[in-house]
């Protein structure tokens, strides 16, 4: 069910095409992660962007440290089901040598580059292909004189350097521009964006930088993306975290879900349990999302284990359960179905699904 309330306004944007993916005003907001392979790797490399593909991720970006890795892109580009993206820091010639090998999108970080007439020939370059070019800014890695001017890596100081980047692309001609502005500071990374989402025409990939590892690092990445969101800021995003770049893609799509800003596949919701509840819910709650895992139709699931909220959720979900005394009601579309004993709760369950996908 869809209301008026979900239905939040996208700040306007041009659209920039990645590959087949569209990013931008009037398109869905696309997730993407980073292979944490060794680039000149081509096995697990390779793998691991299969992985991330089947997993829900829509584009994905790879470092390009050294020539040897820059060798490998055509290969890549050649078998990926996804689009593809060149992260490029230092070395100039390795962007170009991304171009030519076909890459969807170019990742530059203005404050490690190069100077202005190497962006400008980057710029040409990637017109020439019809490649789009990202602004990557890092409160890390800022330019020393914006360091120096705003006394250290403020939401000032970044949008500053985005947009001296921005001209630089526009003055050669260049408009298949995105920008992203990230810190580690979830409040720092919120009023950069706001910034500027004022200033400028261009898709905005959002995303907290060094999150942190899965469990801070998400909820991280969830409050800030999620005000974002909220606000209508953001047409792309990555929720970076430390480890298994697959849990970055799930994070990022339940996000997108929470805001009801996307649909994947099957929703499971379940009751954070009380002392009313008389089941083992939370082994219930664990088997369902693994059946519902591999479920691409979008639909919803209640797993609720008392009368007082669980009948009333169970009701308005595609398929769910109330949990009683060591038994529980099993509802589909709103009507009850049947009442069955807790031992069997799993496999009727499984049952009923199997009927409405």
């Amino acid at each position: 069910m869809t209301t008026d309330y979900q239905k939040q306004s996208r700040r306007f944007c041009r659209p920039v095409a990645v590959g087949p993916v569209m990013i931008g005003s009037g398109y869905p907001i696309s997730v993407q992660s980073m292979t944490n392979t060794d680039t000149r790797d081509k096995k697990a490399t390779l793998e691991q962007i299969k992985a991330l593909a089947a997993a829900g991720c829509e584009i994905v970006r790879l470092a390009v440290p050294d020539r040897e890795a820059a060798a490998n892109l055509r290969y890549f580009v050649a078998n990926s089901p996804v689009p593809l993206v060149a992260d490029i820091h230092f070395d100039y010639r390795l962007a170009l040598e991304a171009i030519d090998s076909g890459i969807a999108k170019l990742r530059i970080n203005p404050g490690n580059i190069g100077a202005g007439s190497r962006v400008k020939l980057l710029a040409n370059r990637a017109k020439e292909r019809g490649i789009p070019i990202r602004i990557g800014v890092n409160a890390g890695s800022l330019e020393r004189d914006l360091l120096a001017k705003y006394a250290g890596p403020t939401p000032e100081a970044m949008v500053e350097s985005a947009l001296r980047h921005v001209r630089l692309l526009e003055e050669a001609d260049f408009t298949d521009i995105i920008i992203s502005l990230k810190a580690s500071s979830v409040p720092v990374t919120i009023a950069a964006y706001r910034l500027l989402a004022e200033q400028c025409p261009y898709p905005l990939h959002i995303g907290i930088t060094e999150a942190g590892t899965w469990f801070k690092g998400s909820i991280r990445s969830a409050v800030g993306l999620g005000i974002l969101l909220w606000e209508g800021i953001g047409d792309t995003l990555r929720v970076s975290l430390t480890g298994d770049p697959i849990r970055e893609v799930e994070a990022g799509r339940v996000i997108l879900e929470s805001l009801g800003l996307r649909r994947f596949g099957a929703t499971v919701v379940s009751c954070p349990t009380c002392g009313r509840c008389q089941v083992n819910l939370e082994r219930l709650a664990q088997a369902v999302e693994g059946m519902a895992a591999g479920i691409d139709k979008p639909i919803k699931i209640a797993v609720m284990g008392c009368a007082v909220n669980g009948p009333g959720e169970a009701r308005e979900a595609d398929l769910g359960v109330a949990g009683g005394k060591g038994e529980f009601l099993i509802f589909r579309k709103g009507e009850i179905l049947r009442k069955v004993p807790e031992a069997e709760v799993l496999s009727v369950l499984e049952e009923e699904l199997k009927k409405l996908i």
